[in-house]
């Protein structure tokens, strides 16, 4: 028998433009390694070398390439860290600050998914 469809119109899944959305979202956190990066940013500001090791093993190049995304989407800004050298230091904006729920319930729910495969697997 096929489950219900919601038709219940308040629902946010009915308004205008909610693909739209997701796929506003999906194209700022898509792939292997943004959501890491803001994930490991939201622990504190760090520089490029500390952030690499962080999250290893992302590459340098892919480190770079994401990091500069992210920064084009206004969710990680990027400051000299002394006048006397050119070591950068790379934080969470304000922006990306509101991202910190939805990691954690991806936290949350990767870990209830992680389970569940499992003990399918086992059975």
């Amino acid at each position: 028998m096929a489950k219900k469809v919601d038709n219940d119109h308040n629902c946010p899944f009915h308004s205008p433009g909610t693909f739209l959305k997701i796929q506003d979202a999906l194209e700022c956190l898509q792939g292997k390694w943004k959501l890491q990066i803001i994930a490991a940013l939201l622990t504190g500001p760090k520089r490029f070398r500390d952030l690499a090791n962080y999250i290893a093993p992302i590459t340098d190049r892919m480190l770079s390439k994401e990091l500069k995304v992210l920064e084009g989407h206004l969710l990680v800004s990027r400051h000299k860290k002394s006048t006397y050298s050119i070591e950068m230091e790379y934080a969470i904006t304000e922006h990306g600050m509101s991202l910190k729920p939805l990691i954690e319930n991806l936290i949350d729910w990767g870990d209830l998914h992680r389970k569940e495969v499992i003990d399918k697997l086992r059975k």
